[in-house]
């Protein structure tokens, strides 16, 4: 076997570590008028489509477990976006739920996907190639 599979041009993670960070640091001044973080917009964007989500439902949808959730969803109820709740039939169970500043922070985000793109390298056609080729390696696909 040779040294050439641990050269860093042969890494898929690599372009992939790199792209995120990329990816992260075009949508921080669009999520500055939000005053919100980037793992806090995906926070947003799924109670954006169900209106309330348990926590434990809401990790497994973003892949973050409960030792990153709690704390980012605390901050996002202190900042006034998002109600926590104990369900009264089973209080093991928290549901998220916006507040209306919440629901109102929508029609300000609505303009940030397209800017997003207008950003990156990508035309439309290449932008759904691509994510339909991460969904697959997250084996959703």
């Amino acid at each position: 076997m040779t040294k050439e599979i641990l050269k860093l041009d042969n890494q898929i993670c690599f372009p992939l570590y790199a792209a995120t960070r990329e990816m992260t640091k075009l949508y921080r001044p669009l999520l500055t008028e939000l005053n919100i973080t980037y793992p806090q917009y995906l926070v947003l964007l799924v109670l954006w489509e169900t209106d309330r989500i348990s926590v434990k439902a809401l990790g497994e949808k973003l892949y973050l477990d409960s030792g990153t959730l709690t704390p980012m969803l605390k901050r996002m109820e202190e900042n006034g976006l998002i109600n926590r709740t104990r369900l009264k039939e089973d209080e093991r169970v928290v549901e998220v739920t916006l507040t209306e500043q919440g629901k109102q922070a929508e029609a300000q985000a609505e303009k940030i996907p397209l800017k997003f793109l207008e950003q990156t390298n990508l035309n439309e056609e290449e932008f759904i190639q691509l994510k339909r080729i991460l969904i697959k390696m997250l084996g959703e696909a």
